[in-house]
């Protein structure tokens, strides 16, 4: 299924006017999170081309407001005796919080475990909708996984994300696949456009920038091969294959592992990162493994750059809603990932001329690709330039132009 994207609708409609949009987000700078850096980049990127941008989230059991338009100005809307969370429960504080700020559109970025696994989100559309002064209803699916509800629930988590879903007025998806699967939960074709994701950290590195510098401040002697994984340690993203696969390589090979992002949250994520962190100490390689922790975009941008390499085995095969994979490619860090399910995506990331592809959980063909980027410098800067040409799609002032015309084509009420 091919959905009409809103660069061909728009046709019609002409160019986008301002608007006053909300974007709801599990998590917002300062929080970690893929989807709260995203959705910074986008309110943004919004905000220059003439529109108004809030980004609403809780924090610290409060619902916080940050004004994007003026300087990313946050305002506690909600400071309740009782901490909020995203359960069902919050749905008239939130309301309340959105109202306060009338926008024209609501835009919920979802991704389930940036709402703790709490189901709240996947049914306050179905509660907006009991009010006629209710902002236009957006959702930006950047995954499908269903949310926690409680024990042997079943049948019901995939009907809140359905919930979700065909109770907007509108539903975008980043990526092809994630298109067909909403379709097959019931959205229609004329609700449903397609918008690829930014990479979440822009080239922008400190002021006085040197990579050998930076490479020297973290402990990375010049001949080491230095691999950078991005991201938040989670069992889907394969950073314990990672590790497993450094160990294959030998004695060889000296390299370094850089492990870029702050800890985890999620109870399940929680509990990997320590296992994988156990796993390190006992098997004695703790000093060659480097951990940032959170930091700030500028050192993420650093660290890429510093890198010799980055590896990014996801189990579930490399995808463009991936934040990561594009913050690499943009920064021309020479990227392993693992076959994508999509083969429009596969044909994308070219293996071997884009990026360098193994097969999902296989931890030999890993290494092989380790080994093999780590013996050339000629594969690493091809791979470089390869990786910023084929990130140019993705570029923010694109990805605002088509969001505001997506408003603009499903503004039907």
């Amino acid at each position: 299924m091919a959905p009409l994207t809103p660069d061909v609708r728009a046709q019609q409609h002409g160019a986008a006017a301002p608007l006053r949009i909300a974007l709801l987000t599990g998590e917002y700078p300062p929080q970690p999170g893929g989807v709260g850096d995203y959705t910074c980049q986008l309110g943004h990127a919004l905000g220059a081309e003439g529109h108004q941008v809030a980004a609403i989230t809780i924090r610290d059991g409060r619902l916080i407001r940050h004004d994007l338009s003026v300087g990313e100005a946050e305002v506690v809307v909600s400071n309740p005796a009782r901490s909020l969370t995203w359960s069902s429960r919050s749905c008239p504080a939130v309301r309340a919080a959105i109202q306060a700020w009338h926008p024209d559109w609501l835009h919920i970025q979802y991704q389930t475990g940036a709402y703790a696994m709490r189901a709240g989100v996947n049914l306050l559309p179905r509660y907006l909708r009991l009010f006629p002064d209710r902002p236009q209803i957006a959702v930006t699916f950047h995954d499908l996984r269903e949310p926690y509800l409680f024990p042997k629930a079943g049948p019901l988590r995939a009907w809140v994300n359905r919930r979700l879903a065909v109770d907007a007025d509108a539903v975008v998806a980043t990526n092809a696949t994630d298109a067909d699967r909403l379709a097959a939960l019931g959205v229609r074709s004329s609700s449903l456009a397609m918008i690829p994701i930014g990479s979440n950290i822009d080239v922008a590195p400190p002021v006085g920038y040197s990579r050998a510098a930076w490479r020297a401040n973290l402990g990375v002697r010049p001949d080491e091969f230095l691999v950078a994984y991005f991201g938040l340690l989670s069992p889907s993203k394969g950073a314990d294959l990672l590790v497993e696969s450094l160990l294959e390589l030998g004695e060889g090979i000296p390299w370094r592992l850089l492990l870029i992002g702050g800890a985890a949250t999620a109870p399940q994520d929680v509990a990997f990162a320590a296992a994988l962190q156990a796993r390190i100490n006992h098997l004695g390689i703790a000093p060659r493994v480097i951990r940032t922790g959170h930091v700030n975009a500028a050192d993420v941008s650093a660290n890429l750059l510093a890198a010799d390499c980055a590896a990014l085995p996801f189990l579930d095969g490399a995808s463009f809603r991936r934040g990561s994979l594009l913050a690499a490619l943009v920064h021309g860090c020479p990227l392993i990932t693992t076959t994508p399910d999509d083969p429009v995506t596969a044909v994308a990331l070219a293996d071997g001329r884009v990026t360098v592809l193994t097969p999902p959980g296989d931890t030999t063909a890993l290494t092989v690709a380790l080994a093999r980027l780590a013996a050339s410098s000629t594969l690493r800067a091809d791979l470089a330039a390869a990786g910023r040409r084929a990130a140019a799609p993705f570029a923010w002032p694109e990805i605002a132009r088509r969001h505001a015309q997506f408003y603009t084509t499903f503004a039907v009420r």
